[in-house]
């Protein structure tokens, strides 16, 4: 028999603003356990919560990208449940008047179609210690404003639900409205799935699998999942019911946490203490004025203006730190082809091999176009240029300071690279035999040779044509 997977996601999204939703406490991760919390985000009785405007300018931003109808009218309400994670025993949030609905995105030729998008404050974060067997919480992240982009169950297969996951995460970082970092926690994941026989109409029993934060852990735990309903359904050997369950990565298999709760557990109802906010034309105009430009017209703009090839523009555009790099190098630089093999060369790399990621790489740009400058006027060398942007990546040196002190001059001067290639022929008789019995294969060690010879300073061109020209004149 066939079956059919069908789900749907629910994507959090943290916005990117300085204070949280409801107070001015900082909304920046990486602070130490309850830092950032003060009366209001901690849930004392009384505190009056005060909207952020900015969250709903990125909520408004967040609409735009997706394609969704903004509301003219939003409100907040109440969603009441008890966890300790939730200090005030109710989460703010949209259910009756939501910032925007009836959104969509396309993913190759298909179209994901949205529910909602709502704006809410995100909860605190429990801290697990099986050694001790306790739990800490840590409320910095309570109140911090965040998106939930609902999708319609349009998903079949992971590979579609980690291309609209890639997708989402570039059109949001790209317009600012968050940096997506799925490692921090700022875009998290839950889905929601069923299985059918195919071409049944009717949904199979949901279950609701919550907060995941890796691409390649979706993919496993949708496989898992989807082949959990197949096997209860064909051999009856569990019941299936409506519920929540969490992943464990390291095991590769979900768990139960709870049964999953309808609309009515949770008691929604309007939060009469802040007032409905209006959202009118103009506001969503000057909001659209002011998005940056978007991945998929970089992408265009480079392949099509700049002429660079479809992988170039692939791998500088999906991330926007890259882009941005990218844009800063060639205003001072303008040699498209160039600047992008350094970025995706030579600059991803030295950050690799750092262990930074690429929207974390922080790199001087000015620096960084003077040494394009210097290898391409042959005041250095390819070689020494990778060496001054490790400098500069490390230590944040002046690679014209740099070169100047370490005398790092490229060597052009014929005089002085023939009497080096004659001493590297000269202790290096066997080579030269071989390469005049006809093998071509020691002619690039004789090169690295003169270049060891002259600390790699050596203008390699320059290095080739007269190691050539002596080689068949001996």
């Amino acid at each position: 028999m066939k079956y059919e997977v069908v789900m749907g996601l629910e994507v959090h999204v943290e916005l990117a603003t300085e204070s949280k939703l409801f107070c001015s406490c900082s909304a920046k991760f990486g602070a130490d356990p309850n830092e950032n919390v003060c009366p209001a985000c901690s849930g004392m009785p009384g505190m009056p919560a005060v909207l952020n405007k900015r969250a709903v300018e990125l909520g408004i931003a967040a609409a735009i990208v997706t394609n969704s109808e903004i509301a003219p009218v939003m409100t907040f309400d109440k969603k009441n449940y008890f966890y300790p994670d939730l200090p005030s025993g109710y989460q703010i949030t949209q259910l009756f008047a939501p910032i925007c609905k009836n959104g969509w995105l396309e993913i190759g030729e298909k179209r994901i179609t949205l529910k909602q998008i709502h704006i809410e404050e995100d909860a605190g974060k429990l801290i697990h210690d099986p050694r001790t067997r306790s739990s800490l919480v840590d409320y910095n992240r309570a109140s911090v404003p965040l998106v939930e982009i609902v999708s319609n169950p349009d998903f079949r297969t992971a590979e579609e639900v980690t291309a609209y996951l890639e997708k989402l995460r570039s059109l949001l970082s790209f317009a600012g409205v968050s940096d997506c970092k799925m490692q921090e926690g700022s875009m998290r994941c839950d889905i929601n799935i069923s299985v059918r026989e195919a071409g049944d109409p009717v949904l199979g029993t949901r279950t609701e699998i919550k907060n995941m934060n890796s691409l390649k852990a979706i993919a496993r735990a949708i496989e898992y999942e989807s082949q959990r309903h197949i096997n209860a359904l064909e051999t009856g050997c569990e019941t299936l019911i409506q519920e929540t369950r969490r992943w464990d990565d390291d095991m590769g298999m979900s768990f139960s946490m709870r049964e999953k709760e309808e609309a009515a557990d949770y008691r929604y109802f309007p939060n009469p203490e802040i007032m409905p906010v209006h959202i009118d034309a103009e506001w969503i105009e000057s909001v659209r004025t002011a998005l940056p430009e978007p991945a998929h017209e970089r992408f265009e703009r480079m392949t099509k203006q700049l002429g660079l090839p479809e992988h170039d523009s692939k791998v500088i555009t999906g991330s926007l730190n890259l882009s941005q790099i990218f844009d800063t190098l060639l205003s001072d630089f303008d040699k498209p082809k160039e600047v992008a093999n350094w970025v995706m060369g030579d600059l991803l790399s030295i950050s690799k091999t750092a262990g930074v990621a690429d929207d974390d790489i922080k790199i001087d740009c000015g620096k960084f176009a003077k040494i394009l400058k210097l290898v391409d006027d042959k005041t250095v060398n390819r070689g020494v240029g990778k060496k001054l942007l490790v400098k500069v990546f490390e230590e944040d040196v002046d690679p014209e300071e740099y070169v100047k002190e370490n005398s790092l001059g490229m060597v052009s001067d014929t005089g002085l690279l023939e009497s080096s290639i004659r001493e590297v022929l000269a202790e290096n008789e066997k080579s030269v035999n071989e390469y005049k019995a006809g093998s071509q294969k020691v002619f690039g060690f004789i090169v690295g040779q003169v270049m060891k010879k002259t600390a790699g300073k050596a203008d390699p061109r320059s290095v080739n044509e007269l190691l050539k020209k002596m080689l068949d004149e001996l």
